[in-house]
């Protein structure tokens, strides 16, 4: 079992949603990224994940987009950001850490290395959203194999031809991405979610969480209404993006978490 199983486990047991909130390394640089990273689970963060900065990220909208230069501007690089991971590990044996980004980075690295030095950082999943199903002995059958979950992305397009392909090989949760289209655009809404939420559910045991498109503690208490947690990055990286001290984001993450659990 791993820390994201644990803790999805634990949340159903309390009848409580998951609160997934997601930065990105390095941004605005190495410090500050860290000490709001640090500061998540307090502030009712049950999974982080942490974006991998990336020149060319293609399903990501201005917003991440430009926290992924401002990393990368500022010196970020994959071994920084296990580094991170791995310094979280001292004070936090529990909070699950999921690394979201491309698999360039990685395959230049070299599976079998990054997969090694990704789970002695205290790694314990992947979300890489430009490798298909059909690409599974790359990388996602190496990772599970060597203890680490593979989250895949359910869309709106994904219809029950395409499911069965995507929840194979598939462990820890489902990422429903809420909206079609890129990060941080439209507004999710429940409404539309609840019944493509159950559609996957019907297909899978794995806990089904929520993304894209969540800005408001309002938001992310109706979506986890109908899911069994939620993700926000693009509101909490905008905030990054704005100068806001680590303080001020992680009140903002707080209302969001506090939403999400009230579900």
């Amino acid at each position: 079992m791993t820390r994201i199983d644990a803790k999805f486990a634990a949340l159903k047991a309390e009848g409580k949603a998951a609160f997934v909130a997601y930065i990105m390394a390095g941004d605005p640089d190495l410090d500050t990224s860290f000490e709001v990273m640090k500061g998540l689970p307090d502030a009712g963060v049950d999974v982080i994940e942490l974006g991998l900065p990336f020149t060319d990220p293609m399903a990501d909208g201005p917003t991440i987009q430009l926290a992924g230069q401002r990393a990368l501007g500022a010196g970020q690089t994959l071994q920084k950001t296990l580094d991170m991971a791995a310094k979280f590990r001292k004070t936090d044996d529990t909070t699950p850490i999921v690394l979201m980004g491309y698999y360039n980075p990685i395959y230049n690295r070299g599976v079998e290395t990054f997969l090694k030095d990704a789970m002695a950082a205290g790694v314990d999943g992947l979300i890489v959203v430009d490798l298909p199903p059909e690409e599974d002995e790359e990388l996602c059958i190496p990772a599970q194999a060597a203890g680490m979950n593979f989250i895949r992305l359910a869309t709106p397009t994904t219809d029950d031809a395409r499911l069965p392909k995507v929840l194979t090989n598939t462990s820890g949760f489902v990422y429903y991405v809420s909206i079609t289209g890129i990060t941080g655009a439209a507004e999710a809404q429940a409404g539309d979610v609840a019944p493509e939420v159950a559609r996957i559910k019907a297909k899978t045991d794995l806990p089904v969480v929520v993304g894209f498109g969540i800005k408001t503690p309002e938001a992310s208490q109706a979506i986890a209404g109908v899911a069994d947690g939620v993700v926000v990055g693009s509101a909490i990286v905008e905030l990054i993006g704005k100068g806001k001290s680590p303080t001020e984001v992680l009140d903002f993450v707080r209302g969001l978490a506090d939403g999400a659990h009230r579900g």
